[in-house]
Order: structure tokens, then C-alpha cells, then sequence
């Protein structure tokens, strides 16, 4: 008996060596994950300057129009570079307004509204608007927190599968303080690059006081600035 004990636990210790050499260790990156879908063509990956890439799957089977000016913005790189200029905490991040204050949108013409059955539920995309119905064109928000609502009064015309953590660090307010952005839009057939985070900012220091290096000839005084008059009505 103790030996077929004995025989069995050498058995296990095998069958668990595996798994253990698979484990990821402390400390280590994560590995990077597969989209979850074959649909590339419907995907669209915004790059964050929170720090990665977001995966959105778009749904033009329910909101057709909104899924189009999308992708066609995208390929014209309306969205790189562009600002989240209202996010409230608990319920959604504003951007895609080339003006960066909610009042912008693009060249295009609006987009009629597209309500469907798709919820506002976390990591839902949908078309920002005006107060009238067909006013929706560049502008879109990614839902935090479950706000339904919404539903059937905004196009809801896609969700995010992956990256959400990117999201819910995007910066807070109404306009943010340090607005985050947009780096770079892509939709996922057009075979993008990989993720590249926003070079470093330079960091200025403060004045030291005048620095003469040595055979240097001392710099003149620069003028004073002159205000310019304003001119006559």
C-alpha cells in the first residue's frame, strides 16, 4: 500500500512540472494577447498615451454609418494626436473633436442616428451628439460604468475587448488638467505597427543664474519687450 502511495506521488510530481515551468514569474511582463476575433477589418485600435493599445470591435451590422465615418477618419488620421477633453469619473471619456473643447467634429457631413439595442454597458463605444438626433460626426465616448439610460438615444457602435485598463486611467475632467490623447488610430486589416508610447517630454530646469563658459564672450542684454498697441477703430 505504501507503495503504490509512494508511486502515485511520484506520477503527480510529473504531471505538475509542466504547468510549473509554464508559470509566469514574479515580476515578469505579461505576454502580449491575440485579438479575440478574425474580424480585423471591423477592429479598431486606438494607441493611448496612458501607456497601450485599445481594441475596439465595431458593430456595422447594427449602426452601418457611424462604423463607416470611423474607419474613414481613421485612415485619414483625423484622430491621431487628438485629446479626451471631457471624462467624468464613473461614466465615460469624451473625445475624437479636432478643437478640443466638445464644439468640433470633422469636414464630413453629420451622421444620421443609428440607435440600436447594443447597451451602454462598461466599454461601450458610441456617437457623441448634439441635442438634435442626426447631429453625430466625429465625436465619441467609451463608457466606464454601466449608464443605460442612454440606450437608444445615442449609437452605440462598438466595445472594447481589450486595453479597457488603458481606458480607466485616462486623465479626469471637464476639460482635464493634462489632457490624455489619442497617439495614433488604426483599424487592424491595415496591418498598423506595433504600440509606441509618446516620446518623453524635455524636462526645462529652472534658471540658474548667468553661465559663462570659459572664453566665452559675455551675452548681450536682450531688449525689453514692447507691447504692441492695438489698432485704431
Amino acid at each position: 500500500m505504501r507503495f503504490l502511495a509512494a508511486f502515485l506521488s511520484l506520477i503527480l510530481s510529473f504531471v505538475a512540472l509542466p504547468a510549473l515551468a509554464q508559470a509566469p514569474q514574479p515580476g515578469a511582463a505579461a505576454p502580449a494577447q491575440p485579438l479575440p476575433t478574425t474580424d480585423l477589418a471591423n477592429v479598431w485600435l486606438l494607441d493611448l498615451s496612458t501607456g497601450g493599445r485599445v481594441a475596439i470591435l465595431l458593430r456595422p451590422d447594427v449602426a452601418p454609418k457611424m462604423v463607416e465615418r470611423i474607419k474613414t477618419l481613421t485612415r485619414q488620421h483625423f484622430y491621431d494626436g487628438l485629446i479626451f477633453h471631457r471624462v467624468i469619473d464613473g461614466f465615460m471619456a469624451q473625445g475624437g473633436d479636432p478643437k478640443g473643447d466638445g464644439t468640433g467634429g470633422s469636414q464630413l457631413p453629420d451622421v444620421p442616428a443609428e440607435f440600436n439595442y447594443l447597451p451602454h454597458v462598461r466599454g461601450a463605444v458610441a456617437a457623441a451628439r448634439a441635442e438634435k438626433e442626426d447631429s453625430a460626426n466625429s465625436q465619441f465616448y467609451i463608457v466606464f460604468q454601466p449608464r443605460l439610460q442612454l440606450d437608444k438615444k445615442y449609437t452605440v457602435f462598438g466595445r472594447v475587448m481589450t486595453g479597457m485598463n488603458y481606458v480607466d486611467t485616462i486623465e479626469r475632467g471637464e476639460p482635464p488638467a493634462n489632457p490624455s490623447r489619442i497617439l495614433h488610430a488604426y483599424i487592424a486589416s491595415d496591418n498598423p505597427p506595433a504600440y509606441q508610447a509618446a516620446p518623453a517630454q524635455a524636462v526645462i530646469p529652472a534658471a540658474l543664474g548667468d553661465v559663462t563658459l570659459p572664453g566665452a564672450k559675455p551675452a548681450k542684454p536682450m531688449p525689453a519687450p514692447v507691447k504692441k498697441r492695438s489698432p485704431r477703430r
